[in-house]
């Protein structure tokens, strides 16, 4: 009834970005700014690039907006550009995104916003001193804003000036009355920038409270870790208690025990806390399996899943991770079988569900085509907002001859999910539908974002008439 009206675009942009549909919400966000409001573009883009989102798409549309005539007129012009710079220097655009700063410094050189990316930008071209300077400036103008103080500690550490850039951090805890949170992300900024001392002092007051976070636990664990003291670094370790970070501590302690040539005695501690933490058993399973994989283990894995399966024969996550595993073997049966038995105990189960209709319509198996459909329906009746089950709905489509149906699947799937598997389907649909020159785009858009594009390759073998010219 009122396209251009605000309140409404900026809801809709509220539930695309919750159900992750990045484009139309950030399509919504510029109609906001065309008809003169605030689309909030620098929020968006922190967000993007915080949750990986298909940024490469996020600047085409930036960029054609930006291309179109008197746009610099628009109000909040400047939130687009520093939205758009965010995403151009997170692509490693870092010229372009920088070009994009020097025009909001002219348009609004009082912006907070405008300094807290020149900090981040120059950390990352690693112009520390310009870093510092940003946010110094940036601090002047919001000098509440934890940003700013963390930003500058990190600029203060990589220009190695330890003990400055604890001054400013001690600092920030005295303004903020010692908030634990803030003391627990400067330690991990210590830690992370490689400097354990600082990031100990910062947690030893927290040691003796009535109730230690367990991320504090978590860091005196690493930090003792990478002083050598691998035995007390595994008690600290051990102390994670149930939450977020209990199986980053396990993986951790495993893996520091594993580099250490002591295989059995990271085997046997994860044995052990599965005995001390029934919750977390398949996690912890599934753990050690990867390790076992990781130090070139496989037989040894696959023993310990089977034996495990066996004490605990209806755990889904255990038969799916066998299934995946026996379909990268060429087990096509094994992990049928596993899928079963996992469907017969959760019928509704959409994980499953789409993992076997999607397996028998991509193998195009005889005769079993229609079971694909009905088993990749009852997956999408289970779970209509999973990219996946789009795709594969889309996928099953083409397998039955019905490329038209297939279309729109694949096109809602590739929006929420713009993999090279789902651009490799949808490419071969509009091939099928006589529309080459767009999947030629598509595929040009996957061959310019990622190296490595094993799916688009073998769709190029097939066709190799949808090479982009301009890509050998």
């Amino acid at each position: 009834m009122a396209p251009q009206a605000e309140a409404p675009n900026r809801l809709l942009a509220a539930f695309s970005l919750q159900r992750g549909d990045w484009l139309d919400s950030l399509e919504q966000r510029i109609d906001i700014v065309e008809a003169g409001g605030h689309g909030d573009l620098a929020a968006f883009a922190e967000i993007a690039v915080a949750e990986e989102a298909p940024l490469t798409l996020i600047a085409q549309q930036l960029r054609a907006h930006l291309a179109q005539p008197n746009v610099d007129q628009l109000e909040h012009h400047s939130d687009v550009l520093l939205g758009t710079a965010l995403i151009e220097a997170a692509l490693g655009d870092t010229a372009i995104a920088q070009r994009r700063l020097d025009q909001v410094a002219l348009l609004d050189p009082d912006s907070a916003a405008l300094w807290l990316v020149r900090a981040r930008l120059a950390l990352e071209t690693e112009d520390y001193s310009a870093a510092q300077q940003a946010a110094q400036q940036g601090l002047e103008l919001a000098p509440d804003d934890v940003r700013f103080i963390l930003l500058l500690a990190q600029a203060e550490i990589r220009l190695n000036n330890i003990s400055a850039a604890e001054t400013q951090t001690n600092a920030l805890l005295e303004r903020h009355g010692g908030n634990q949170d803030l003391r627990l992300s400067l330690a991990q900024l210590y830690l992370e920038e490689g400097h354990p001392e600082p990031a100990q002092r910062l947690l030893q007051p927290l040691i003796g409270q009535p109730e230690v976070p367990n991320l504090a636990y978590y860091l005196l664990g690493a930090i003792t870790q990478a002083q050598g003291d691998t035995d007390n670094a595994l008690l600290y370790y051990r102390q994670v208690s149930e939450g977020d970070e209990f199986v980053p501590a396990r993986a951790a302690a495993a893996q520091m025990l594993i580099e250490e040539d002591r295989l059995l005695d990271a085997r046997a501690f994860l044995r052990i806390e599965r005995m001390r933490f029934d919750s977390y058993f398949t996690e912890l399973v599934m753990l050690e399996v990867q390790l076992l994989d990781e130090t070139s283990q496989t037989e040894e894995a696959n023993r310990l899943l089977d034996r495990e399966i066996t004490r605990t024969p209806d755990d889904a996550s255990l038969l799916y991770m066998r299934a995946m595993r026996r379909w990268e073997a060429g087990d096509i049966a094994g992990m049928e079988a596993d899928l079963r038995q996992v469907l017969r105990t959760d019928p509704d189960n959409a994980e499953a569900l789409n993992a076997l209709g999607y397996t028998l319509a991509d193998l195009n198996l005889p005769g079993r085509l229609q079971e694909a459909f009905e088993l990749i329906e009852r997956a999408y009746e289970a779970d209509p907002d999973n990219p996946a089950v789009l795709d594969s709905m889309g996928w099953v489509y083409f397998r039955l001859g019905q490329p038209d149906e297939a279309l729109p699947w694949l096109e809602s799937a590739y929006t929420q999910l713009p993999d090279q598997e789902v651009a490799a389907h949808l490419a071969e649909v509009l091939q099928a539908l006589g529309r080459e020159e767009e999947a030629r785009r598509l595929i040009e858009q996957i061959m310019q974002r990622t190296n490595l594009h094993p799916q688009i390759d073998d769709l190029l073998k097939r066709y190799p008439e949808l090479t982009p010219q301009a890509i050998p």
